[in-house]
C-alpha cells in the first residue's frame, strides 16, 4: 500500500468537497453517493434519529442502513470551512438549498447542540450561525473518515498518478459551475 502525501490527500479532499458543495455531490440536481460517511449503509447524525423504521429496533444514531441528508453534512462542512459565523442566507447559498430549508437545518443543528446562534456585532437585527465544539468534533470525525476513504482509494495509484490526480481535480474544481 502506497502512502499518500498529506498535500496530495488534502488537495484531492478539498477539490472533491468544493465540487460536492453544488446542490448534490455531483452537481446541481444530480444525486449520487457522497464523499464521506453519508452513503448507503453510512451512519446517521444524531439529529436524524427516529426517521427510519430500523431506528425503532434500538440501533444507535450512528448505525443503520439508510443514508442521512447530505444537506446537513454540507451545512456543518460549510461552517467548518470558514473563520467566521455565517447568516442563514449565506449558508443556504453555500450548500445549495433555499432559505427556509437552511433555517430548518440550522434549527435541527441548534436543537442537537452542533450549532449556535449569535448576534451579528455589525447589525444587531441579524443572527449568525456558528459551530459549537460538538459540531466541530462531528465534522472533524466525518472529514477524517472521508480522508481515510480517499487515502485507501489512492493507494492503488503510484505517487506520480496521485499527484497528477490532485492537480487535475483541483483544475476541475476551479472550473466547477457555481450552484
Amino acid at each position: 500500500m502506497t502512502d499518500v502525501p498529506d498535500d496530495v490527500l488534502e488537495a484531492i479532499t478539498r477539490a472533491l468537497g468544493r465540487m460536492r458543495m453544488s446542490r448534490g455531490p455531483f452537481g446541481p440536481g444530480i444525486p449520487g453517493p457522497p464523499f464521506g460517511p453519508f452513503g448507503p449503509g453510512g451512519p446517521h447524525p444524531p439529529w436524524h434519529r427516529g426517521r427510519h423504521r430500523h431506528e425503532d429496533k434500538g440501533e444507535g444514531p450512528w448505525e443503520g442502513p439508510r443514508a442521512a441528508g447530505l444537506a446537513r453534512f454540507r451545512l456543518l462542512d460549510a461552517l467548518a470551512g470558514t473563520t467566521q459565523p455565517l447568516s442563514v442566507s449565506e449558508l443556504a447559498e453555500r450548500i445549495g438549498v433555499d432559505q427556509p430549508r437552511a433555517s430548518r437545518l440550522v434549527q435541527q443543528g441548534v436543537d442537537h447542540g452542533f450549532l449556535r446562534r449569535e448576534a451579528d456585532p455589525a447589525d444587531a437585527r441579524r443572527t449568525l450561525i456558528a459551530l459549537t465544539d460538538a459540531g466541530r468534533t462531528m465534522i472533524d470525525r466525518f472529514r477524517g473518515h472521508r480522508r481515510d476513504q480517499i487515502s485507501q482509494a489512492l493507494a492503488a495509484l503510484t505517487p506520480a498518478e496521485q499527484a497528477e490526480l490532485a492537480r487535475l481535480l483541483t483544475r476541475v474544481a476551479d472550473a466547477w459551475p457555481a450552484p
